[in-house]
């Protein structure tokens, strides 16, 4: 009875808040940043990329669900499909599935693993090893801001309980009057975190834009140069005083590997994973023999993959950073029947048996675009 029956994939497209992005006076303009994270013309659509929420349903009728990346390949999406369809779910090897595209691979895993967990009557957490906490530290976020915006949204974020929280960032936006706006509304309230995603590019515009930022208000830096320059986090490590973090996303088709350069450097405080939770489980452990911590890191997702997330994070040694859970924060619905539960700036990682979770079929049906459907 733990064969798989049949697979439905539901495309949806769930749209940003107003005013949750961008302050409506900064523009992004890189089309080729955009193009390279696949969130449309600009940054700021990322949320009007469609994904796919897929169902696995076993022959006895008990349904897993899972959530794909933005722009996921339709085509290689359905071609999983069929390849599922007959698979006993407890015959699989749950860390090597029959999926090659990393923007779908997820999906199909964390379906997989909500069947096995409702079968066993355990959550996901306990599949990869068993859970080090039950509540996940959580950053909050927002993308590029005036100097006041940029106070106003981490005052809100303090009043919530969270303790950090992260900005996305360009060259062109100036941090130094973000964190001094920060420091006069939160005082010490609350710890910054700037990720330009690369865009800083290089050390010394890294050091420009640094100078008058006050050390003790900085969570740290997540990827301000490019990611082939270990030498250049090294330094900045060393030069800046304040703690450089890798985000290594494996959904990018990042190869796990690309964390060796940077261990046998020393090149960085700790890393931001994201990507596939045994894959992600494996790189924790890596960073924790190296003594650094780490969190789990999203594409700004839904409550599907922020759920899996929060398993995996749970599941996690090391995972004491605040996460990147805030999909409640930045979308207009979460496609789940109960929320993400936050108390003090924390997620509570549910505890039922498999997510924990339950679609959220009126929403799913809102949100809907086109469905497919394999058996």
């Amino acid at each position: 009875m733990t064969i798989i029956h049949s697979i439905k994939a539901t495309e949806v497209v769930v749209p940003a808040k107003p005013g949750s992005l961008n302050s409506e006076e900064v523009i992004d303009k890189d089309a080729a940043f955009a193009q390279k994270f696949l969130t449309g013309e600009r940054w700021t659509e990322f949320a009007n990329q469609p994904k796919w929420i897929l169902e696995i349903t076993l022959k006895n009728g008990l349904t897993g669900i899972g959530e794909t990346y933005r722009s996921a390949s339709k085509e290689l999406l359905y071609e999983a499909m069929q390849a599922f369809v007959g698979q006993d779910v407890l015959k699989l090897n749950w860390r090597r599935l029959p999926v090659n595209d990393q923007r779908i691979y997820e999906a199909f895993e964390t379906a997989v693993l909500d069947l096995v967990g409702k079968i066993l009557n355990v959550p996901i957490a306990q599949l990869l090893g068993g859970a080090y906490r039950d509540r996940i530290d959580c950053f909050g976020w927002t993308g590029r801001r005036t100097p006041e915006d940029a106070a106003q949204k981490a005052f809100e974020a303090m009043q919530k309980g969270h303790k950090a929280f992260k900005f996305k960032c360009s060259d062109e936006d100036p941090v130094r009057l973000w964190t001094e706006e920060i420091r006069k509304k939160c005082g010490d309230g609350i710890k910054i975190l700037l990720d330009p995603n690369q865009r800083w590019t290089d050390v010394d515009t890294t050091l420009k834009l640094m100078e008058g930022v006050e050390k003790d208000i900085m969570l740290g830096l997540e990827d301000p140069i490019l990611h082939a320059d270990v030498a250049g986090f090294k330094y900045l490590r060393e030069t800046l005083g304040i703690p450089m973090y890798r985000h290594i996303s494996l959904p990018y088709t990042q190869d796990i590997r690309d964390m060796i350069a940077f261990v046998r450097a020393d090149a960085v405080d700790g890393y931001n994973f994201n990507g596939s939770a045994y894959n992600c489980v494996l790189l924790a452990e890596i960073a924790h023999l190296e003594g650094k911590s780490c969190w789990r890191g999203s594409e700004v997702d839904l409550g599907i993959s922020e759920t899996m997330g929060l398993q995996i994070a749970a599941a996690s040694v090391n995972c004491t950073v605040p996460s990147d859970i805030f999909g409640e924060l930045v979308r207009e619905d979460d496609l789940i029947v109960q929320p993400i539960r936050f108390e003090n700036g924390a997620a509570l990682v549910p505890q039922g048996a498999g997510l924990g979770i339950e679609l959220d079929r009126e929403a799913l049906k809102k949100y809907k675009i086109s469905e497919m459907n394999a058996q």
